[in-house]
């Protein structure tokens, strides 16, 4: 991140935390009555330069995901060509840049940057943002509050708490939407649950892995069997990070809580066991058990990861086959998920909220995405109404209808602990560990090796 773009956020939180201080009513913009407080509506006075009378609108992604949802799901949506569509006299300009080596914020950031002085049709009106790093773009003036879409509290009543929580700003504003919840679950090869555990249903797989000592048994049961328990060290890594009890930093130092400790030593033991491997997220190696000959027993994620991520659609596959189960694992967790928010200069400020609504709140559209892609939505009576639907089955879990496990696990998500550091923090932290599991350094030299990477891409941070 640009040290510039960096000043420009910590200024634009200092102003903010300062006229939330000053208690000055919120004016109206494009219909939105604030005349009371309350989740998503802010108190503050600014003016984020807002209209609708735009004929372009841009949109900033990493990946296609939500420019599936716009051309299959939103009313209206012509698809033209891979980067280009049209929603009645609007012309919609994708720009998809991967998130990889933190390509996508830093090509947002630099076109934030300039976002004041762009011309109408180049400026950018929409970005999605993730969780780890939503707060370093929501405690800024560039996220534009919904209430001044005219989006209110009634409108988002049924969504989860918590995809709100994530993007609330220091004054109460909300700064964008989700049409995803992201509660996990742990997946398992079907087939080598019936061989080493002598069962694939879900509610008996459960009582093997039901907190981490029974997981940390089960690992040596599938070891001996020639399985790894799960992939990598990295794929518990969330469910441990998601039931910390601190955050990242506090008061400008590095916090390390004692759950992430917990995860070093577990992970360690794993790995010397030779229970799992040592490798990355996303990386050749850990994809292998996304097939038979992988020998992996289970992987732990959302239903985004299981359905778009783990080769479904790949003959062979677990997945392909319809080999893979769903159940609780040893702890609830969530990982991931994306928001949409408005960037504060828009002129198409009247179509955004109309995508907002649509495709957050539309029952029907949420429960088409969740038909049509596995996807579990952000609406509460559809999910719940899902989950009880005997006739719903997931077709890469065997016929196991999954929803009722992350229905539970999403009523119990806290975002409370997350940060604007989470990003930085969560990679670097698990790139210092691996030289601690290959044995290259030991712990306290693991540690040092963080601290320095952290402070130095957070300048501002002490440990």
């Amino acid at each position: 991140m640009k040290r510039k773009f960096l000043a420009a956020i910590m200024t634009a939180a200092m102003i903010t935390s300062l006229l939330a201080g000053c208690g000055s009513e919120a004016n109206t913009t494009n219909g939105a009555s604030k005349d009371t407080q309350s989740q998503g509506q802010s108190t503050d006075t600014k003016d984020y330069g807002l209209s609708s009378d735009g004929k372009v609108l841009n949109i900033y992604a990493w990946n296609e995901e939500f420019k599936t949802r716009m051309e299959e799901q939103y009313p209206g949506y012509e698809k033209v060509d891979a980067t280009h569509g049209k929603i009645g006299e609007v012309e919609v300009v994708w720009n998809i840049t991967p998130s990889d080596d933190n390509a996508y914020q830093n090509n947002l950031d630099a076109t934030l940057e300039k976002q004041a002085d762009a011309s109408a049709d180049d400026k950018v009106d929409i970005f999605l943002m993730e969780a780890d790093y939503a707060l370093k773009y929501v405690d800024t003036d560039y996220t534009v509050p919904v209430s001044e879409l005219g989006i209110t509290d009634a409108d988002l009543a049924d969504q989860y708490q918590y995809t709100k929580d994530i993007v609330t700003d220091s004054t109460g504003a909300l700064k964008g939407v989700s049409w995803q919840a992201v509660p996990g679950a742990m997946f398992y090869n079907r087939d080598v649950a019936l061989e080493v555990l002598g069962t694939d249903d879900p509610a008996e797989v459960q009582t093997y892995v039901s907190d981490w000592d029974k997981f940390t048994e089960t690992a040596g049961t599938m070891k001996d069997a020639g399985y790894h328990m799960v992939s990598c060290v990295q794929d518990t890594y969330r469910v441990y990070s998601n039931n910390v009890s601190t955050q990242w930093v506090i008061d400008g130092k590095i916090n390390i809580d004692e759950n992430i400790m917990k995860w070093v030593d577990d992970a360690k033991a794993l790995y010397d066991a030779g229970e799992t491997g040592n490798y990355a997220l996303w990386s050749d190696d850990w994809s292998k058990g996304f097939y038979p000959e992988g020998k992996v027993f289970a992987y732990f994620g959302p239903a985004w990861l299981i359905n778009f991520c783990m080769a479904a659609d790949v003959e062979g596959s677990v997945g392909n086959m319809g080999k893979w189960a769903a159940t609780e694992g040893p702890q609830g967790f969530y990982w991931g998920g994306t928001w949409i928010s408005a960037a504060a200069g828009t002129d198409n400020a009247d179509l955004i909220k109309d995508i907002m609504l649509k495709l957050t709140t539309d029952e029907t559209i949420m429960t088409n995405i969740v038909t049509s892609y596995d996807d579990f939505v952000n609406n509460k009576p559809v999910m719940e109404a899902m989950a009880a639907d005997e006739t719903y089955s997931s077709a890469i879990m065997g016929g196991q209808n999954p929803l009722p496990i992350y229905v539970a696990g999403a009523e119990k998500i806290d975002a409370s602990k997350m940060s604007k550091y989470d990003s930085g923090c969560n990679a670097e932290f698990l790139s210092a560990m691996a030289n601690y599991f290959e044995g290259n350094a030991t712990k306290e030299e693991a540690l040092d090796l963080f601290y320095q990477a952290v402070t130095e891409k957070y300048p501002e941070l002490t440990y």
